[in-house]
């Protein structure tokens, strides 16, 4: 019985949305003592505490890891009879309603191998206490729905730590007489407990101003080592612009008179957004010309106005309680992506919101992993950070801002910020501000919230020639997912037009709205039948099934002007030539370089959006248009294609490659779009087969003054065999060895490739030396790209699960949230072959007998074997 008991308390709990309540009691201030130091920390916390309603309840306070080394409360130190342990919180029964709470706890920063917490990181101490992390660090209420204002102050070493800094505001700093010193900083604004954060570290800082609207002087400060200091450059920028933005765009000006980034090596996300004080990867705060890309210069501007937004939408109003996690990122990615959308190309980001979604999220929908974006129960909060809280999220708030227009959507916005500041909020909180501020019914677009699932809409064009009238009948189906296997109809805007197919000419744009099962639209004037285009922009995340015809495709691809919609159309082409041909039937592939040499050849487009539209799509995107996926039948149908694409067009590939070298690096839009067909047109050249393809290859690499043609190349060149190859492996390495960020590029391009040894080289370069597992940008470089090959990953000897689920086992005894990331591209089994299955999940099933596995490995790998 002992064992049985022992057994059950130890099973991860489930927290189900239906089971919340208000907070018992409340914490409207809290003051925190740091004594810092990576080998032994002190932390004393001083919380006021409010009885909330009328209830005998006793305090609760988390802790994950604490041992308490004294308690008192209202001054007077607790016996043990006075409060208890369980399951690692502090209960604490009190008679009166108001209450100051103090306790003090030891830590081991440089043993915090979870990155939860405090923690250490090449030489400095930080925090992370998204979602659950506060708990590591001293005991508290930890929940979003608490509201504090902090009192911090630090202590350190001041030689070895010369640099601390927390939210909100500095107030006083000083010297003490053992080479120490310390300093304080209060946060006016209450926030809750995941947005605290500090830094103690030897940094330096890159420094600047911005002027409010209103005319107050904020301090900047990116806080990086010295020998990093050059290229932070970028990032102030992105700062500074994107503080402009959210006053332009949103009417929201910062309140702080400080702003401060810290980037640090080790870090489990991207970023956080704790109120002033953003803690950063590195990779989203370093950047020049010689180590980053154009795509990292991206990620840069795109994460730092991400994280600065949340001050607003997430910080200023914040989430109810985890299962509204989408309240702010789905808005705040939302933000971002138009503010990267205004900085510069529309159509191409629009082109890159919509691959990712259907890389990541799509394929999450499909899978046993599918959640809604307000999900109904977790085990583990830190798995539900997914694409479908965060880009799916996005797309709702896209769908809104569509059906109520620019005007409507911003007075929404208004009331929402306006009647939620300073508050715990939830998801139909603001659906509700979008009700009411854009004066429409959003009942059944509530669906979006509550129902798992990528919407499937087929639309059936007919037209009668007599009558010039065109009907269109779309029909809509939400395929079961778990827990839900029957769905209701959602509310789907769709941007539709019919062009002409003799002037390439439309009558305008109109939004149709889906609300039904089935639902016809009529249209009039048409004498010849039309060329629809539905879907436009990318209107609503769901997959579009049509009537129309290639021709109809190849019409589109060259005429249509919505720029998501000729893209989609090239793209579409593209799928059902390599779909048929997976499947053993003949595909008029001509059709496809038809339409690219019309694309490449007219000079009225963007070079980027060229580069984008000519693109192939991606296995794992092939694959997803499959009811039995076929790793290596998809691979040689893509690989033959461009191949032939090459091939076809050698002549035009050699000519664009040569006209758009630069004389010199800038980051201009222009630049930025030359470089990216370059590299488009370097791709198709060495895929023609052409003998000095590598030499050319190799030139590029060679003579690159910047990584973005540099990396090109070289991913360009691991998928053959050629000495070219080798030689330019090993000089990457050699060249950025000392570079962490730099050498990430070095993995994570073999990961990927589609060398035929690529499972042995990964499994080779996880023994290399500069492989690590406690930095999680190098795991994410190697096993998180290589489960991303899907080609690779799925080579049908089953080497390719037994790697990933081996760094799963060992990586879970370190960093569970990492491991955990790595579990769900073996949790799409069903979607496979019964050798591959059964050998996907016998791996999942090897990883969940474990003796001691995380909750958060547990969910994800239970989950994908139901």
């Amino acid at each position: 019985m002992a064992d049985m008991q022992s057994t059950q308390a130890a099973a991860p709990m489930i927290i189900r949305r239906t089971d919340y309540r208000p907070p018992d009691w409340l914490v409207p201030d809290i003051a925190l003592d740091f004594d810092l130091d990576p080998a032994l920390t002190r932390v004393r916390a001083r919380l006021s505490v409010a009885r909330n309603g009328d209830h005998d309840r006793p305090l609760r306070l988390d802790g994950d890891g604490l041992v308490p080394l004294e308690i008192a409360v209202d001054g007077v130190p607790l016996a043990q009879t006075d409060w208890h342990m369980e399951a690692g919180a502090m209960i604490i029964a009190l008679s009166g309603d108001i209450h100051v709470v103090e306790t003090l706890v030891e830590l081991v920063p440089e043993s915090n191998s979870k990155l939860m917490g405090l923690y250490a990181s090449g030489g400095l101490l930080c925090t992370q206490c998204e979602a659950e992390g506060f708990r590591r660090i001293t005991f508290f209420p930890d929940r979003p729905d608490i509201l504090s204002r902090y009192d911090v102050r630090m202590i350190a070493d001041k030689a070895r730590f010369p640099v601390l800094l927390a939210n909100g505001d500095p107030v006083e700093n000083g010297d003490l007489d053992d080479g120490r010193h310390w300093a304080r900083w209060t946060d006016p604004y209450p926030k809750p407990c995941y947005l605290f954060a500090l830094v103690a570290a030897d940094l330096a800082c890159n420094e600047d101003r911005f002027v409010t609207m209103s005319g107050r002087e904020v301090r900047l400060g990116i806080w990086v080592k010295e020998p990093d200091l050059p290229r932070t450059g970028h990032a102030m920028e992105a700062l500074k612009n994107s503080m402009a933005w959210d006053e332009r765009v949103y009417g929201r000006e910062y309140d702080l008179d400080v702003f401060n980034i810290v980037a640090v090596a080790d870090f489990n996300f991207g970023a956080m957004e704790n109120k002033g004080l953003n803690i950063f990867n590195s990779r989203y705060i370093l950047a020049d010309p010689e180590t980053a890309t154009d795509i990292d210069y991206d990620g840069v501007e795109g994460v730092v106005a991400h994280e600065y937004f949340h001050n607003w939408s997430g910080n200023r109003v914040t989430c109810r309680d985890w299962f509204q996690l989408s309240l702010k990122e789905g808005f705040t990615v939302f933000r971002d992506q138009n503010f990267s959308a205004d900085m510069g190309s529309h159509a191409v980001k629009r082109i890159e919101d919509v691959r990712i979604l259907r890389a990541a999220q799509f394929q999450e929908d499909s899978g046993p992993l599918a959640h809604p974006v307000r999900p109904e129960s977790y085990m583990e909060i830190s798995n539900f950070y997914t694409a479908t809280i965060y880009n799916k999220g996005a797309e709702l708030i896209r769908m809104m801002a569509l059906m109520l227009g620019p005007e409507r959507f911003r007075a929404g916005t208004d009331l929402y910020f306006d009647r939620h500041d300073g508050q715990a909020a939830t998801c139909e909180d603001f659906v509700r501000a979008m009700e009411e501020g854009g004066n429409v019914d959003l009942t059944q677009f509530r669906r979006w919230y509550e129902q798992a699932g990528t919407p499937r809409v087929r639309a059936l064009m007919t037209h009668d020639p007599a009558s010039g009238q065109v009907e269109l009948t779309l029909e809509q189906h939400v395929p079961p997912t778990p827990g839900q296997p029957d769905k209701k109809p959602m509310a789907i805007p769709l941007r539709t037009a019919l062009f002409d197919p003799a002037t390439g000419t439309h009558h305008g744009d109109q939004l149709l709205m889906l609300t039904e099962a089935r639902q016809s639209f009529r249209f009039e004037g048409h004498v010849a039948a039309p060329v629809l285009s539905i879907n436009r922009g990318f209107s609503a995340p769901v997959i579009m099934e049509t009537n129309g015809s290639q021709a109809d495709l190849a019409f589109l691809s060259a005429h249509d002007d919505d720029a998501f919609g000729r893209y989609e159309a090239m793209q579409q082409l593209m799928v059902n030539v390599l779909v048929a041909q997976v499947a053993g039937r003949l595909a008029d592939d001509d059709a496809v370089v038809a339409a690219i040499r019309h694309t490449i050849t007219d000079p009225g487009l963007d070079a980027a959006f060229v580069a984008e539209t000519i693109r192939l799509p991606s296995e794992a995107y092939l694959g997803d248009q499959m009811t039995l996926v076929d790793p290596d039948a998809i691979h040689a149908a893509r690989d033959a294609l461009q191949h032939k694409i090459g091939a076809a067009l050698e002549p035009i590939w050699r000519d664009i490659h040569a006209r758009t070298k630069a004389g010199g690096f800038a980051l201009s839009p222009a630049a930025k779009s030359a470089r990216k067909l370059r590299n488009t047109a370097l791709l198709y050249l060495v895929a023609s087969g052409t003998e000095d393809g590598a030499q050319i290859a190799f030139s590029q690499f060679h003579e690159a003054d910047n990584m973005t043609e540099r990396q090109a190349a070289l991913g360009t060149l691991v998928n053959g065999t050629s000495p070219e190859r080798d030689a330019a492996l090993d000089i990457f390495y050699h060249r950025y060895s000392g570079d962490a960020l730099t050498l990430d590029k070095w993995f994570q391009t073999q990961a990927f490739g589609f060398h035929p040894d690529t499972v042995e080289l990964v499994e080779e370069l996880g023994r290399h030396k500069d492989f690590t597992l406690s930095n999680p940008n190098r795991v994410r470089s190697l096993y998180g790209a290589f489960a991303g090959n899907q080609w690779a990953f799925h080579h049908r000897s089953g080497k390719g699960y037994r790697l990933v689920a081996d760094c799963i086992l060992a990586l879970d005894r370190l960093n569970p949230q990492t491991a955990a990331r790595l579990v769900p591209p073996m949790g799409r089994w069903k979607r496979f072959d019964a050798d591959r299955a059964a050998m996907m999940r016998a791996e999942l099933e090897r990883i969940l007998a474990q003796p001691g596995l995380s909750k958060d490995v547990t969910e994800q790998a239970g989950k994908s074997l139901d």
